[in-house]
Order: C-alpha cells, then structure tokens, then sequence
C-alpha cells in the first residue's frame, strides 16, 4: 500500500542531500512523520498547504516501513500513518511536483 508525503520544495532538496531526514516542523515538533493515505492527502494539502506552491508529493511503500510505521488516530478519528524514525530517500518509491492550480494542488491522476 502506498501512503504520501507532502513537502515543501527546501524540506525536499535536503531529504535528497542529506539521505534521510526526520521531517518537517510539525513532524519534529510531534516526533513522528505525518503522512496521509491516498483518500486523506488531498484533504491534507488543503488544510495544511493551501496556497503553496512548489511542493513535492512523495509516496513510499508501506512495506519497506516496517514496525516504525504506525497507525492512529487524528482528523476526526481516522487512522492516519506516523513514521517513528527517519525518512530515507530509499523508502520513496516515487516523487512529483505538486503544482498549485487556480482551485488547488493538481494531483496525479492516480489519486484522482
């Protein structure tokens, strides 16, 4: 199953040169990476990133997580994934540009 990330561009670019990273603020403010399943994320830019541009959407297999990924609750209770250890560039199976369009982030048509 893959579950996503949203970065903003510099949070990205040092992933990619560091190898890993342990996230964002909020991530290292509440010890854990926030991620979001394919039904939440779209919610999750709209929330958290409205207004953003120039994001990177990262997806990573939740397999190659392992016993540090962990599912709790959040937004209205749904279970949302939490990675307890840093985020390696080998865990992202994929990444794309997140553009900002006149009503919103333009999603892959994947997750659409």
């Amino acid at each position: 199953m893959l579950i996503y990330k949203i970065f903003r561009r510099p949070e990205w670019n040092a992933l990619v040169a560091a190898g890993e990273t342990r996230g964002a603020p909020v991530d290292l403010a509440d010890g854990y990476i926030h991620f979001s399943t394919a039904q939440q994320v779209m919610d999750t830019a709209a929330k958290h990133f409205a207004g953003e541009g120039d994001l990177v959407l990262v997806a990573c297999e939740t397999a190659s997580l392992d016993d540090a990924l962990k599912w709790e609750p959040s937004r209205g209770g749904a279970l949302f994934p939490h990675l307890y250890r840093p985020l390696r560039h080998a865990d992202v199976a994929w990444d794309t540009s997140l553009p900002l369009g006149a009503t919103g982030h333009i999603f892959p048509e994947s997750l659409i």
